[in-house]
């Protein structure tokens, strides 16, 4: 039985009458599947009978629900929890009707296709913009975020997956996402130890904000759903504990909502209203908050270099521009609390490098993607870029953007595992403790020599005949710890060995987040 009779199965076990339509729905950047389950003829779901709600597009006698495959088990027991924690506080998420027995598949309330970015998408389109309509809607957006912030702040954050808290590691993790998947991919030049100075300072200063809220993680229109006149929220399973300001900056400056800069004011001080923030609690709040736009909008620049840069799909491509002038908006409306002086120069860089690109009708830089290379308009014809990654061989070997077939794939299973401890559980290969038990392993430095050689032989060869990308993958059972050492060591030593070469590091199971 493939995944999706097995997802039929689940329907009508649920709904009590077969499945007579199973129609896929598109996931964006996400590595679920999403499906639409329609049948007809009388419920018999019991309890949630008076719950379900038809979908627009089908009878009132028509049973639907939006079915989900994910691998990523513990990435499920997160949704899961959060939405019954959500029922029972009365906010507004989708219900969940039924999990399968492995818990890789489940089905959720049928909420529509409307989202809050397709009606504004219309109305810009249609020579609206941003009306009092879409106002109002908003303003409701971060009202119910405010309640779904504090509602969530006694979660059990036992079940957050990668991790309970949006900690330093976090807020590192969304850093490097900008460093390897934008600053790389585009050949920006920058200093990467000052880089890496103004990556710590910056997250010393967020963590210094109230961290106890539930942060939703991607709040943003595309995650807002707009049925029978009521808002509802999806796609949270990545929450974890963290500050407040994250999700507003989420929702205010998103790329392709394109909020005009009063609008985003007018919103960021409804929120606060809301909230009931005044005086130094208010502007303490709002110092922070700068920093958070700003974390926020280079985590979103990463991902749109590697889903677009990288993967080549248009969407995250078409983002770019408008993520740049965010950053540029942000750089001059709003000066940052603190002093990171390497960052600053690069987003400069880069805007002006993007800005000189060609001539836009818009006000926006322009991004062209070359069809042979993943950069920006001047990187070299030919430049080979080597996009090392771990994974988990559980999810899958990964797959090859480039449509050259893949490349090399090592096998890292058979080295000594420090997932086996208890003590490295929380940790992964790219964090102190579990680098030095690997280190302490001449295993592990006879496998990675041994790979080194064939790699770079391939490297040298790709370059002399001008090939333009090969992929360097290393898989172990989790994907968190011999997998990622391996992969940052193959990093750095073809960085420091080929500098003519781009470097791309990817941890599949991690970069996802």
């Amino acid at each position: 039985m493939d995944e999706v009779e097995h997802l039929q199965r689940l329907f009508s076990q649920w709904a009590g009458v077969p499945c007579q339509e199973c129609l896929a729905l598109g996931a964006n950047g996400s590595s679920r599947r999403y499906y639409r389950l329609v049948g007809s003829g009388q419920c018999v779901v019991g309890s949630t009978r008076e719950q379900m709600l038809p979908t627009t597009h089908y009878p009132l006698s028509t049973i639907s629900a939006i079915g989900c495959i994910n691998d990523d088990i513990r990435e499920n027991e997160a949704f899961f929890s959060y939405s019954r924690h959500f029922h029972a506080k009365g906010l507004p998420v989708p219900e969940i009707y039924a999990v399968s027995d492995d818990r890789r598949c489940y089905l959720q309330q049928d909420l529509g296709d409307q989202t809050l970015y397709g009606l504004l998408f219309d109305k810009k389109r249609q020579g609206g913009g941003f009306d009092a309509e879409m106002l109002d809607l908003y303003k409701k957006a971060l009202a119910d975020l405010a309640a779904i912030q504090q509602g969530g702040a006694d979660m059990d954050f036992s079940v957050a997956y990668p991790r309970s808290d949006f900690d330093r590691q976090s807020i590192l993790w969304d850093l490097n996402y900008f460093k390897y998947h934008f600053l790389k991919l585009t050949h920006t030049p920058f200093d990467e130890q000052l880089l890496e100075d103004d990556f710590n300072r910056l997250a010393d200063f967020l963590l210094q904000a109230d961290c106890r809220y539930f942060l939703y993680r991607d709040f943003q229109s595309r995650n807002i759903m707009v049925k029978d006149d009521k808002l509802y929220y999806i796609d949270y399973q990545g929450g974890r504990r963290g500050a407040a300001q994250y999700d507003v900056a989420s929702l205010l400056y998103s790329a392709k909502s394109d909020l005009p800069e009063v609008i985003r004011l007018d919103l960021l001080n409804h929120y606060l209203d809301v909230r009931g923030l005044k005086g130094e609690e208010r502007q303490r709040w709002l110092g922070h908050f700068w920093g958070y736009v700003l974390v926020r909008i280079l985590q979103a620049l990463g991902a749109y270099g590697y889903r677009g840069l990288f993967e080549r799909k248009d969407y995250f491509i078409q983002s770019i521009p408008l993520a740049l002038n965010n950053l540029r908006s942000l750089l001059e409306n709003h000066p940052l609390p603190i002093e990171l002086p390497e960052i600053t120069k690069v987003i400069w860089e880069v805007h002006g490098s993007a800005r000189s690109a060609e001539e836009c009708e818009t006000n926006a830089p322009s991004v062209v993607l070359s069809q042979h290379s993943p950069a920006l308009p001047g990187t070299p014809q030919h430049s080979l870029v080597v996009t090392v990654s771990s994974f988990s061989y559980k999810r899958g070997l990964p797959t090859d953007p480039s449509g050259n077939g893949g490349g090399f794939i090592f096998d890292c299973r058979a080295l000594p595992n420090p997932g086996r401890y208890a003590e490295y559980k929380t940790y992964t290969g790219k964090d102190r403790p579990v680098i030095e038990f690997l280190q302490k392993e001449p295993a592990v430095d006879q496998f990675l020599n041994h790979v080194k050689a064939i790699v770079g032989q391939s490297v040298e060869k790709y370059m002399e005949r001008n090939f333009t990308s090969l992929q360097v993958s290393f898989g172990c059972t989790g994907g968190q710890h011999r997998s990622v050492y391996c992969a940052e060591q193959m990093a750095h030593y073809l960085s420091d060995k080929y500098p003519d070469c781009q470097v791309v590091i990817i941890h599949r199971e991690q970069d996802k987040c």
